[in-house]
């Protein structure tokens, strides 16, 4: 393992890619928690993969979490792992890092890095002074149903992104003047219009520059000029996407240490965790928000007991939807910094004692849409500034659940890269 990387909780992997008879349109699939309330799209996906090798037979979509055949589908989940291992469809990159350029609807091309993450040096607890940290609060309760697909696969899949503050352009941007030059792993279309990927595979001098690049950005020269603090410990990698994918990992690993006293677990490959790196300062990277509509209550007993807790003549306007009505509600600035964390703690409290089922919606247009169900209301909420991220973590520990999104649905990551964790 190359050694620059110790101190950076970051390093190349053993990296898993299908094999070049494999097709890869069919095989990368979108992040498992995007659609979930829109089963028709992976209605598309299963019509689209057919019997093709895929992802989609190695990962849960959410939309299939509350599945009364929930047990059904992670045990096929875990022998169709055994079964792409046993078929030898994959090569192993070793000892690799991947450079990825992701052309997205928009046009625009964003930029990433795959590697994986020590898991000891990652912790999800508000507060925490771990280089690796959550950006939102982590619900412990979503973290068991997700660790059941985990706890008996033998590989995963990352749709996990880690999100560097780097606004010199030091780490992956060198990468993209190069890549004529670079071994291209991977290059087609994304189904269901999740635009165009190309990978790279970095040389030993590239990796070497990474680790530089990485160590430069946790001095506290770097800390004192981005965030006005000094002697604190540095942030180096903030979870942009996936916080509850990596904190399932991250429980899995820690029931795995508990389960072997004694043990060294030290070189299990279950401490670590495949993610994709990406520069907050990349332009192609936008924050999106994330919307809530809630089904199954009734919308004007909620909008009412919203107006009573949270309304104020200064503040933040949020939209609202039900049915077809449709207004707008300004919450009020001091009781909190961002929208979203307003909404959010009062729909926390509300729907422990009222009726009522949250989801949250990437689209603005779907928003609507499901708004005009019966019973249901659907608040419209606006995008947070990417430069509120690194310095609230640092702040206040984390956001609040489900600030922000990482651009649309379909610009997700789609599960490509995969790595063995047994």
């Amino acid at each position: 393992m190359n050694e620059k990387f110790s101190k950076l909780g970051f390093y190349p992997s053993d990296i898993l890619l299908p094999k070049k008879d494999v097709d890869m349109s069919k095989w990368a699939v979108v992040a498992c928690d995007q659609f979930t309330s829109e089963p028709e799209y992976w209605e598309r996906v299963e019509k689209t993969v057919g019997d093709a090798p895929s992802t989609l037979r190695l990962i849960l979509p959410e939309a299939n979490l509350k599945a009364p055949n929930v047990d059904e589908f992670i045990a096929d989940i875990n022998a169709s792992m055994d079964k792409y291992l046993k078929e030898n469809i994959f090569e192993t990159l070793k000892d690799s890092l991947i450079y990825i350029e992701r052309g997205q609807s928009d046009g625009k091309i964003r930029h990433g890095l795959i590697g994986m993450v020590d898991l000891d040096q990652y912790d999800f607890t508000p507060g925490s002074g771990a280089l690796i940290r959550a950006t939102e609060g982590t619900v412990l309760d979503r973290i068991p149903p997700r660790a059941r697909v985990r706890r008996n696969a033998p590989i995963e899949l990352p749709h996990v992104m880690l999100l560097i503050d780097d606004p010199d352009k030091t780490v992956i941007e060198p990468l993209t003047a190069a890549a004529d030059g670079m071994e291209m792993v991977y290059d087609f279309d994304l189904m269901e219009n999740g635009g165009h990927i190309k990978g790279y595979k970095l040389s030993a001098a590239q990796i070497d520059a990474v680790a530089d690049a990485l160590t430069g950005l946790t001095s506290n020269e770097a800390m004192k000029s981005k965030y006005g603090v000094s002697g604190v410990a540095p942030l180096l990698f903030a979870v942009g996407d996936g916080n509850h994918s990596l904190a399932t990992a991250k429980s899995c690993y820690e029931e795995l240490k508990k389960n072997n006293p004694g043990v060294d677990l030290s070189n299990h490959p279950a401490r670590y965790a495949l993610v994709e790196l990406e520069n907050i300062h990349d332009p192609a990277q936008a924050f999106e928000p994330i919307h809530r509509v809630i089904f199954k209550t009734e919308p004007k007993k909620l909008l009412a007991a919203l107006e009573e807790a949270c309304a104020g003549a200064e503040g933040f306007p949020v939209k609202w939807y039900a049915g077809e009505e449709s207004g707008t509600i300004v919450l009020d600035k001091n009781k909190g910094e961002l929208a979203v964390g307003i909404l959010q703690h009062f729909l926390d409290e509300y729907l422990k004692n009222n009726p009522g089922e949250i989801d949250y919606i990437h689209d603005d247009d779907a928003l609507i849409g499901f708004a005009k169900q019966e019973n249901a209301i659907g608040f419209l909420l606006p995008a947070m500034e990417k430069s509120q991220l690194f310095r609230g973590v640092i702040a206040d520990g984390v956001l609040p659940r489900k600030t922000f999104s990482m651009g649309h649905s379909r610009e997700k990551r789609y599960y490509l890269e995969g790595r063995k964790i047994k």
